[in-house]
């Protein structure tokens, strides 16, 4: 839940940094950034120090301090003073403050902020089913990749895990039926709505920065349905290598929580058509 959005429903990001953070500690928020960060590191150089990486609507900044210890200099943005503050802690802790840089402000910004400057990975994680204009703030994270190597990750909240959420977990029919056509779900943690992608509305959004994706993985498959005598954390490890092998498997990454893609520019960034 990375958040940065010029939207009126961005002040609910803007206190409650303490119990994102705590729910990041939860299994159900370490599979979801443990899962992402192993799909990235798949597509990630080995010789990673001279890379550059761009976490939009950073959060804590856990996935870039991880990157920051795998050698990266990492810029983190996101629209919360207080997010900002729990990330700087998080990389005095992890002693890598000399590859993090902190900025605050909003994804529809972008431009303006970062102008001049490159990236070889950019961080899409949790924030577009929040701002305003998904397309926009692509469009501008697509004019900052460096070159054709240069990757962009998504990770979005996907309809068909809200479904099986509804009928699953909640044993709600009708909210399980009323999700199959829904563009919005309800965000458990701060109340309030988050945006729900499909395949076919995910691809919409990407293809028309001239974003051309890699890969797509699915996040969170079974975990959040498995039965109470199974205990998420003594068998963390035994469930995070289970997810790895159902989310890389079409037949199951289709109904996940969330959608993990990477994707790099394909042609020249496509401008808005008045």
């Amino acid at each position: 839940m990375n958040k940065m959005t010029a939207s009126a429903d961005s002040e609910r990001f803007l206190s409650g940094s303490e119990k994102y953070a705590a729910y990041l500690e939860t299994p159900e928020g370490r599979l979801r950034l443990d899962l992402a960060f192993a799909n990235l590191q798949e597509f990630l150089p080995q010789a990673t120090r001279s890379l550059r990486a761009l976490d939009l609507g950073c959060g804590t900044g856990v996935t870039g301090v991880r990157l920051a210890r795998l050698g990266l200099h990492v810029t983190l943005l996101d629209s919360s003073p207080a997010m900002l503050d729990i990330a700087k802690r998080a990389a005095q802790e992890a002693g890598v403050t000399d590859k993090i840089e902190l900025n605050q402000g909003d994804a529809a910004q972008l431009a303006k902020l970062l102008h001049a400057e490159l990236f070889d990975v950019i961080l899409c994680h949790n924030i577009l089913e929040y701002v305003d204009d998904p397309v926009a703030v692509l469009r501008g994270a697509a004019r900052v990749l460096r070159d054709p190597s240069s990757v962009i990750s998504v990770l979005v909240r996907n309809q068909a895990g809200e479904v099986l959420k509804a009928g699953i977990q909640a044993g709600d029919l009708a909210a399980a039926e009323d999700n199959l056509t829904a563009e919005w779900g309800n965000e458990s943690l701060y109340g309030g709505r988050v945006r729900l992608f499909t395949p076919d509305t995910l691809q919409a959004a990407l293809k028309a920065p001239s974003l051309a994706v890699i890969f797509e993985r699915g996040v969170r498959v079974i975990a959040d349905y498995l039965a109470p005598r199974i205990s998420r954390t003594a068998e963390y490890g035994r469930i995070l290598e289970l997810e790895r092998k159902l989310g890389k498997r079409p037949e199951f990454s289709g109904v996940a929580r969330y959608t993990h893609c990477l994707a790099y520019r394909s042609g020249p960034v496509i401008e808005d058509r008045p």
